[in-house]
């Protein structure tokens, strides 16, 4: 039994942290390369790959946002321009892969602010030895693999510790057993990563290689001293041990056919069993390690079921939104709020996010921010998620779908100069008896009526929605009977107030116009559609931009408020009552 041998396989454990006596940086990773192997695992594992790259996907989000930004202009402008988009993707990118990130801070010539953030590669940077519990700066180097005792390195303070021009500010969590760096939170599946890519490479090497055997060797010629079988197991194992090597053979030189080395083929029994499954768990593991829910929320399909079962799928999505991906981006916006901090900017930070609204439940969150922080819609959109739209059911029941009788000659905004239609077409203005409604701006050949018109988008509110759908005309008196009704739209700062739908349309930010549409009625004997239509388009142009037409009746109607014709997302303040 003593010359039985047992080669292990080697073992990765947690990351060892060293402080060396003869040097001032702090030791990550066996021989001060453990950000590398955490890249190697990452280009090396398919499985560990798409996963990082999913959730660094999901954490930046569709970018950094503010729930106070309507009210902070000024600050939200000034955070916009410090923090670059590709810089906190990049910071999202690392904060996964590696565990932690880190920005370089760069100060105005009088200190005074922060005038520009960068990110900082993390893996280019090892921590200084502490000083009374506090690290005080940061080792830079572009690649660690070739620094040595005489490498002169570029020391750069910690954020909040010098008076230097440039800082850097270190974002990590918190992990018990560890000061200086933090291991990934997929630690327990680098192993596995690691044999994911093992097994892929035995695989890839042994078709390369023609799909050969491994061998067993038998030496025949004797038995050599201990030194010398020690010799010739390790000049083996460096040459031909590794997934590498799968399927390559032994050429030997003898000096007689009765002393060649006996090579006998050894087939692995089961073997397409054995690789299927240490593939499948390899899979797994890894999925476990990062906490994964459902591997179709990151685009890889399995057979759990979940891809058609939609409410386990929209389960699985908030959940992996608040116990994995939340986690990540309150960390990185603590410290983000360091640096508004040092600039005096104050703002409740938020990244949007990319799970499908769908997917979103609001059905019990009231606070306006809360809601805005979980759909990443503004506030003043967030009537989108609501269900009742009564404001717009009363006002559609209300339009009309004029029939055949009536043309449309005209249409254009209502805008605040126009210009009595009398003016221009001097008939009698009183309304005939066949009329479904009657509205003040009627004349007995013309009708005027206004139609909701704008853009339908993904966050439009539900009102908005509902009233492009349906594609109906109102009088203004319709209109602005509804409005007084209506606090369903009103934002906080109109204090229940509502807003008033034939001014301010949707509510603040609203991106819609109330547009006048001008029928002349068919087969009348006093002016053609020809006609009718050429005098209005020979309007001068001031007076084009919506030629008034309103009855003598209603003095007091003689203009339409500017704001009719004017989406709120145009007014002053941006349609708020107050300003912000």
């Amino acid at each position: 039994m003593n010359d039985l041998r047992v080669i292990n396989l080697s073992t990765y454990t947690s990351p060892e942290v060293k402080e060396v006596y003869n040097r001032d940086y702090v030791f990550y990773g066996e021989d001060n390369h453990y950000f590398q192997y955490l890249i190697d695992r990452y280009n090396g594992s398919p499985t560990n790959n798409a996963i990082i790259n999913g959730i660094s996907e999901m954490i930046y989000g569709k970018g950094l946002d503010a729930t106070d930004s309507n009210r902070k202009p000024d600050e939200y402008a000034q955070m916009k321009s410090l923090f670059d988009k590709d810089c906190i993707r990049k910071l999202c990118y690392d904060l996964k892969l590696m565990g932690q990130c880190s920005i370089q801070i760069i100060y105005s010539k009088d200190r005074k602010k922060i005038a520009q953030v960068e990110h900082m590669p993390v893996e280019t940077l090892r921590a200084e030895k502490s000083e009374n519990g506090e690290i005080k700066a940061y080792y830079y180097a572009p690649d660690w693999s070739k620094v040595n005792t005489n490498t002169k390195l570029k020391r750069i303070p910690a954020f909040g510790t010098s008076n230097s021009a440039i800082e850097i500010l270190y974002v990590k969590p918190y992990k018990a057993g560890f000061f200086y760096y933090s291991p990934v939170d997929y630690q327990g599946g680098l192993q596995y990563a690691e044999l994911e890519e093992e097994v892929s490479n035995y695989h890839l090497n042994n078709i390369m290689n023609g799909l050969a055997p491994s061998m067993l060797i038998n030496f025949n010629n004797g038995t050599p001293n201990p030194e010398e079988r020690e010799m010739i197991e390790r000049r083996i194992y460096q040459k031909f041990s590794g997934s590498s090597n799968a399927g390559k053979f032994i050429l030997s030189f003898n000096d007689n056919p009765e002393s060649a080395a006996s090579i006998e083929p050894v087939q692995l029994s089961d073997a397409h069993n054995q690789y299927q499954f240490l593939s499948e768990e390899s899979t797994k593991k890894i999925m476990v390690s990062h906490r994964i829910v459902s591997p179709m929320l990151l685009g890889i399909k399995d057979n759990t079921g979940l891809g058609n079962n939609a409410d386990e799928l929209k389960t699985a999505s908030q959940l992996m939104d608040n116990t994995v991906i939340r986690p990540f981006q309150t960390l990185l916006i603590d410290y983000l709020d360091k640096i508004l901090s040092f600039n005096n900017i104050s703002l409740n930070l938020y990244f949007k996010t990319l799970q499908p609204l769908e997917f979103t439940d609001t059905e019990n969150i009231n606070n306006k921010e809360t809601k805005e922080e979980e759909t990443g819609i503004k506030q003043d959109l967030s009537k989108y998620f609501e269900t009742s739209g009564s404001i717009a059911d009363d006002l559609i029941n209300e339009g009309e779908e004029l029939n055949d009788e009536w043309e449309l000659i005209d249409e254009r905004e209502a805008f605040e100069d126009e210009t009595e239609i009398n003016k221009y077409f001097q008939f009698a203005n009183v309304m005939t008896g066949d009329a479904r409604k009657k509205s003040i701006q009627d004349t007995d050949l013309f009708r005027i009526r206004y139609a909701y018109a704008g853009e339908l988008k993904q966050n439009t509110r539900q009102f908005c929605r509902k009233m492009l759908a349906a594609n109906r005309v109102y009088r203004m008196e319709d209109i602005n009977k509804i409005s007084k009704a209506n606090v369903e739209l009103s934002p906080a700062d109109a204090k229940g107030e509502g807003y008033n739908i034939w001014l301010y349309k949707g509510g603040a930010n609203c991106h819609h116009v109330w547009l006048r549409r001008v029928y002349l009625k068919k087969n009348n004997k006093k002016i053609s559609v020809g006609k009718a239509r050429k005098i209005i388009s020979a309007l001068p142009l001031d007076e084009r931009k919506g030629a008034r037409f309103e009855g003598p009746s209603a003095p007091a109607k003689k203009k339409n408020p500017k704001e009719v014709a004017t989406r709120p997302i145009d007014m002053p303040n941006k349609g708020y009552k107050n300003p912000r």
